[in-house]
């Protein structure tokens, strides 16, 4: 237990000082206004799924069509543009219809925080319960302004209670609340402690090797029994170890105890 702690913080040091170009949140990171920040980061998460290029190139594309201003973009935003962004199934329509929504959170509630903040408790174990109310609350949103919610707004805006390990959520709120070289820690009203890993295919099979997990389905339970598991290593920020370790998956980097990386052929 005492050589996997020691490695886990190798990596976590070891990747938090690497660079940042082939990880979505290399996008927010391009901005230094809060309000540029959280939009970018929330948007950027939404389309953090598939492979990594073509991530990257939705997400650039955006940023072009936004002329760099991800903040005034939505809070602007007008659903007669003639916007052709898609992104695996996320068709035009789903996109334009999320950054309505997302305008309309703006103008309500000053930013995507405070929504969030309306569901969350600090009583909570963690933040299932908050990710279920926003989500919900999205989702209202949706048909109070009578938007269409198929099966691409349902992925965007899972529900954990469902099963969903909500990955895009958690990788979203890792970025807003942690603090370090690589998260941004504007949302210091939620404690560390209470964050759950973003669990991705990546994240998943090292989790399992480490024995981190007994499960062999990537679902909320899964990411729960991970984050648990991490924080035998790190009670009060178990999620630091979510950016190292799943880009050791990345770059096709098995983990090892021992001081070298093994690169797999």
């Amino acid at each position: 237990m005492k050589n996997l702690k020691e490695k886990l913080e190798y990596y976590y040091k070891y990747f938090n000082q690497s660079k940042i170009e082939s990880d979505p949140v290399q996008f927010p990171h391009r901005f230094s206004e809060p309000e540029d920040i959280e939009v970018m980061a929330f948007i950027s998460s939404i389309f953090a799924y598939g492979k990594i290029d073509q991530i990257l190139s939705t997400l650039e594309e955006f940023l072009a069509i936004s002329e760099n201003q991800p903040y005034e973009f939505i809070l602007n935003f007008n659903k007669k543009i003639k916007l052709k962004l898609h992104h695996r199934f996320y068709s035009t329509d789903d996109i334009k219809n999320s950054f309505a929504i997302l305008k309309i959170i703006l103008i309500k509630h000053k930013s995507v925080k405070n929504l969030f903040l309306s569901g969350y408790s600090e009583k909570h174990s963690n933040v299932k319960q908050a990710i279920s109310v926003f989500s919900k609350n999205i989702l209202r949103l949706y048909e109070e302004h009578s938007l269409v919610i198929n099966h691409a707004v349902k992925f965007m805006f899972p529900l954990p209670e469902k099963g969903s390990a909500c990955k895009r959520m958690n990788l979203f709120l890792r970025w807003m609340v942690r603090k370090d070289k690589i998260d941004f820690g504007l949302w210091q009203e939620i404690e560390k402690n209470k964050l759950i890993i973003p669990v991705d295919t990546h994240i998943a099979k090292i989790s399992k090797q480490l024995k981190l997990t007994n499960r062999n389905n990537v679902s909320w339970k899964m990411a729960e029994e991970i984050t648990d598991s991490l924080k035998r290593f790190n009670e009060n920020d178990p999620v630091k170890y979510d950016f190292s370790l799943c880009h050791l998956g990345i770059n096709k980097m098995e983990f090892s105890l021992k001081n070298d990386y093994r690169i797999r052929n």
